[in-house]
């Protein structure tokens, strides 16, 4: 180790070297605290990521505007259309603020999934629209006949995979759903955990907005990227909705850091394949253990887990932050479920070691 640099250590770290080497699972000492509770990708962004955004601080004195257009021109060119069917946004939140912006008011309707990542919810009241939340059906997946039946919809947003469940709405109904949504009303499906999806039930929607001229389909850096602390994401829709979109949006709101790390992680897929591994070894793992004591889990195609303890989940909650353990808040629609990040292998030992016992 002490011929290592800090710099070949980071390369090492994240193309996967180092981590090849340890245990897969059991190391000398457990962390003091471990950080469970938000989604994140514990293994952070690309060594060539890394390398982009250090990089690009030699132009922060400039606007990011080259590096704007060099983004969307990548983003393009992975999905296959056309520049100006591309929106960046600080975050795949802020495209989320700008549809609710754009298309929900006072007299259209925000129609979400109960329980499913809330900020539309509260972007959509702030535009002065009512949000209307529509229970998952029996299989966590969206009840998408209830949501395309509510009367003077706006937007329509559909989380797959779904946060916090970590479930899928299969292709079929997702496709039924898109063919039988009123053009005036608008579909957002945000993605963010789409690479980690491998269910063959599982489809994105991209290749839709073609076809569907009221669609909009969100990405972020992220989940799988490791860049939810530089903010980072984008949309795709046809031509007519960009441009509404945009009408919203502040200028310049991306920072040339993000854009040089997000254009480079899309450059390096290889970091994706390794990030799909880790997650998928580690919570197989992890479910197993938590089966093993007990307990059901929702089948999970993201980069976390949701737990069925049997009982309302806020005393577990704090047990295990007493313990240095954090883990996901609770969700109102599902009372008696925990969420918990699938972190690095040793997190979740711990986690699994704490939860043993105050479970």
């Amino acid at each position: 180790m002490n011929a290592l640099s800090r710099r070949t250590f980071g390369r090492l770290v994240g193309t996967g070297v180092l981590a090849a080497a340890l245990p897969p699972i059991r190391l000398h000492a457990a962390p003091a605290s471990v950080r469970l509770s938000a989604n994140e990708n514990p293994y952070g962004p690309s060594a060539s990521a890394l390398d982009a955004m250090r990089d690009s601080m030699r132009l922060a004195w400039r606007y990011p505007d080259e590096a704007a257009d060099a983004l969307v021109e990548t983003i393009a060119r992975l999905h296959n259309v056309s520049a100006d069917q591309i929106i960046l946004g600080d975050g795949s939140s802020e495209i989320l603020k700008l549809a609710a912006a754009a298309f929900s008011s006072p007299s259209r309707k925000v129609v979400m999934a109960d329980p499913t990542f809330e900020a539309i919810g509260a972007y959509g009241r702030a535009a002065g629209a009512e949000a209307v939340r529509v229970p998952l059906d029996p299989s966590y997946g969206h009840d998408l006949t209830k949501m395309a039946a509510v009367p003077s919809a706006g937007l329509i947003y559909v989380c797959n995979p779904n946060n916090p469940t970590a479930s899928i709405t299969p292709k079929e109904p997702v496709q039924k759903f898109l063919d039988s949504v009123p053009v005036r009303t608008v579909v957002l499906v945000d993605e963010a955990y789409f690479h980690y999806a491998d269910d063959p039930r599982y489809e994105s929607v991209v290749a839709q907005v073609q076809t569907h001229p009221n669609l909009i389909v969100a990405r972020t850096f992220s989940k799988i990227y490791g860049m939810a602390g530089v903010r980072c994401g984008y949309g795709i829709a046809q031509k007519s909705v960009i441009e509404q979109l945009e009408r919203q949006k502040a200028w310049d709101s991306m920072n040339i850091g993000a854009l040089a790390g997000a254009r480079a992680s899309l450059l390096d897929p290889q970091h994706v394949v390794e990030g799909r591994r880790r997650n998928s070894e580690t919570r197989r793992r992890v479910v197993s253990e938590i089966k093993r004591l007990g307990f059901e889990v929702i089948p999970s195609q993201a980069n976390f887990i949701m737990i069925d303890i049997k009982h309302n989940v806020r005393p577990l909650i704090a047990a295990m932050r007493d313990q240095g353990v954090r883990v996901g808040r609770l969700f109102p629609a599902m009372p008696n479920h925990l969420r918990v990040t699938i972190g690095r292998p040793e997190e979740m030992e711990r986690f699994v070691e704490v939860f043993r016992t105050v479970s």
